[in-house]
Order: structure tokens, then C-alpha cells, then sequence
């Protein structure tokens, strides 16, 4: 059989299901509008929850970043990668969070690598939300190949997962779990799960990639908004290139766990630290962060006006306070049908289909951001009555 026989066969299948992905080139920075073919288009599709990805005075802290700094790190952080915006970056977040320490990475995928692989190890038990983040699956099988016990409890389900706690002997036990859930944009919840982690000694690990700089007094994110401490036994991780505008992300910490990551993650040691530039860009983001109530208020009113905008459509929109609005259409080729005819029409609204969203819920995932006016969510709404 020629070498790539196979993987044509698999590709065919793949298009057969409805599942293919095509990639579409911006031709315009990230923001409100996309230029994509030559052709302008209203973004819905982006994570760019504060409107920061383009923000003028974030860029120039980057350009002034490369221009003292240069354009690389040159190694990874434990060899001589480490540059001054990098510990200026973490302790700023350290403070910004409220923990002792914090670890910059060049993306939450290696972050969220970093974490359960090396907190569990053999005879080691991890209890994972079945509808977390890929990156969090893939950190769970990794930790599963050290011998840990890996188990996936039903979503939100604390009863399900009190009892596999409760069964479990493991000397060291990790709950993991997603703070705002990527395609439902539902909570976590929280307070319970931390209460369940106090009574099993459990670490308690967070991926707030969604909630960090939305949600919370000051953006500070999941925990802020739940008002929960910010305790030894939980790992907070957060992606500095959602709501934050630019890239990497961050674990927050205890000063021990922090340094045992530090020392023992595999994803932190081996990886080249990323552009100081990004460091400088991100001090700035941070401080807007850090004083944006009113971004945070205009995203929350625009949320509001599309959830009350597409009450009574045929499709679900699924229960979410967050900037993720889940718009449930059923079969793959009936979302890739709707995603076609408004981008027909100028709006940009990506189909979600399975591996990523459970079978029979294909949707679109309307990502809502600070930056879009009023305007833009009428037309949004409008478009889609029209199509139903």
C-alpha cells in the first residue's frame, strides 16, 4: 500500500462526516472587523473578549519591547532565556492574582501540560470534568502514562465526583477543571469543588482561560468572581491571549508548587521562553486590565443584548453569563450551512462540530466581544431571524 494511502482514506472520512476544518487568512489585524479575502467581514469568532488584541498602546509597548530587548529570548528560561520583563511579568501577575508566585509559558496548551503530568505520578489519582479543555485531556493522558488513576467525572457533576474521591486511596489527589467551559461558556462550580478539595485533600487546578481578565473584581477572573482565596492547594492557570490581547499564559501558586513546576515540568524547562517583547506587551495589557470595569461593563451589556435579541429562534442558546454564547444547531452540515449563509452576509460565526462538541450538537459559537457596538449585535440578531 503507497505510504499515504491511509491517510487519504481518513481524510475522505472526514469529509464525508461534515468535519473537514479549513483555515481562513486574515488580511487585517485581530479586532471587531476582519478583512479575509478581500472582503470585510463582523468578527464574531475571536476570543478577544476585551477588544485588546488591537489596542494601539499594547502594540507600542511591544514595539518598544523588541527594540530594547530585541526580537527572542534565545533559550529556554532555566538556561539563560529568563530576561527582566519575564520576572517583571510574573510578579506582576502574582500580585494581579493574589498568589505568591506565578510562571509565564509560551502558551496555556504547555502550561496546562506542565501541571497534572508532573503534580500526579504513579499510585497518584486525577478526577477531570469530562467537558474540559483539550489541552487538560491531553495533560491527563500524559499523567495517566506515569501510572497515575485518571478519571473523568460527568460535567459539573459533584456527586459523581464526591464519590470517586471518596473510593479513591491515592496519597496525592488532583481535581482539574475548567472555570468558564470553551463551548458551553458555562461556570464551574467553584466554591463546591474547592469545598470537595478541602474535605479529600485534593490539589484543586483551574484553567480560567476564559474567565481570566472577564470575570471578578478587576478581571481577576473565576476565583475573583466566586470571591474564593487564593489557597495553597489550588494551581490557577490562565491565557494571557483571550481577554489579555496578546499571548502565552501563566500558572499562579503557592511559592512551593510554583518552584516544584519550575523544577520538574517538563513543558516549562525544555521550551525556549517566549519574546521579551511579549513580556512588555504584557505589563501593559494587564495595567488595562487591571482598570477596565468599563470594558467589562460594555462586554456584559452586549451579552445581555444578544441573549435577549435571540430569545424564541429555533436554535438553543445555551445558558451562559460569560462572553461564550453557544447557539446549538444539531447536525454538522446544517451548522456548516448556517455558517456559510452568514458569512454570505458578512458575519463570521465558525461551525463547532465534533471531536470538539459532543455528537449531534454542532453549533455556532458566538464569541462576543467588548469592542463590538450595539450596532453590530442588532445586525447579528437580525441576520439570524431572518435565516430562521
Amino acid at each position: 500500500m503507497p505510504l499515504e494511502d491511509s491517510l487519504i482514506a481518513e481524510l475522505g472520512d472526514i469529509a464525508a462526516a461534515g468535519l473537514t476544518r479549513c483555515r481562513r487568512v486574515l488580511e487585517s489585524p485581530c479586532g471587531r472587523l476582519a478583512t479575509v479575502d478581500g472582503r470585510e467581514v463582523l468578527n464574531f469568532a475571536s476570543n478577544d473578549y476585551l477588544g485588546l488584541a488591537g489596542n494601539a498602546e499594547i502594540a507600542r509597548a511591544m514595539a518598544d519591547g523588541a527594540t530594547q530587548w530585541g526580537a527572542g529570548s534565545g533559550a529556554s528560561h532555566l538556561v539563560s532565556g529568563h530576561l527582566a520583563p519575564h520576572e517583571k511579568l510574573e510578579q506582576e501577575i502574582a500580585v494581579f492574582t493574589g498568589f505568591p508566585r506565578a510562571l509565564t509559558f509560551s502558551t496555556g496548551y504547555l502550561a496546562n501540560l506542565a501541571v497534572t503530568p508532573t503534580l500526579a505520578g504513579r499510585g497518584d489519582a486525577v478526577f477531570a470534568d469530562k467537558l474540559n479543555h483539550a489541552s487538560l485531556i491531553d495533560a491527563m493522558r500524559l499523567a495517566k502514562a506515569n501510572g497515575a488513576d485518571c478519571r473523568r467525572y460527568p460535567h459539573n457533576d459533584l456527586a459523581a465526583l464526591e464519590k470517586m474521591l471518596a473510593e479513591s486511596a491515592a496519597p496525592r489527589k488532583i481535581i482539574v477543571t475548567d472555570a468558564v467551559f470553551s463551548m458551553d461558556g458555562d461556570l464551574a462550580p467553584l466554591p463546591a469543588l474547592f469545598a470537595l478539595a478541602e474535605r479529600f485533600d485534593a490539589w484543586l487546578v483551574i484553567d480560567d482561560a476564559h474567565g481570566f481578565g472577564v470575570l471578578g473584581p478587576q478581571g481577576k477572573g473565576s476565583l475573583g468572581f466566586f470571591n474564593l482565596p487564593a489557597h495553597p492547594r489550588l494551581l490557577l492557570m490562565g491565557t494571557l491571549g483571550k481577554a489579555a490581547g496578546v499571548g502565552g499564559a501563566f500558572v499562579a501558586g503557592s511559592e512551593t508548587a510554583i518552584e516544584y513546576l519550575l523544577q520538574r515540568g517538563r513543558s516549562y524547562i525544555f521550551t525556549t521562553a517566549a519574546p521579551p517583547a511579549v513580556a512588555c506587551a504584557l505589563s501593559r495589557s494587564l495595567d488595562i486590565i487591571r482598570h477596565g470595569d468599563a470594558l467589562r461593563t460594555t462586554l456584559m451589556a452586549r451579552i445581555a443584548q444578544l441573549r435577549d435579541g435571540l430569545a424564541g429562534l429555533p436554535w438553543r442558546l445555551l445558558p451562559s453569563a460569560t462572553a461564550i454564547q453557544p447557539l446549538i444547531v444539531g447536525e454538522n452540515e446544517a451548522a456548516i450551512r448556517l455558517s456559510t449563509a452568514l458569512w454570505e452576509r458578512g458575519l463570521w460565526l465558525p461551525a463547532i462540530r465534533p471531536p470538539t462538541v459532543p455528537p449531534g450538537t454542532a453549533r455556532l459559537r458566538i464569541s462576543v466581544s467588548a469592542a463590538h457596538t450595539e450596532a453590530d449585535i442588532a445586525r447579528l440578531v437580525g441576520t439570524l431571524k431572518e435565516l430562521a
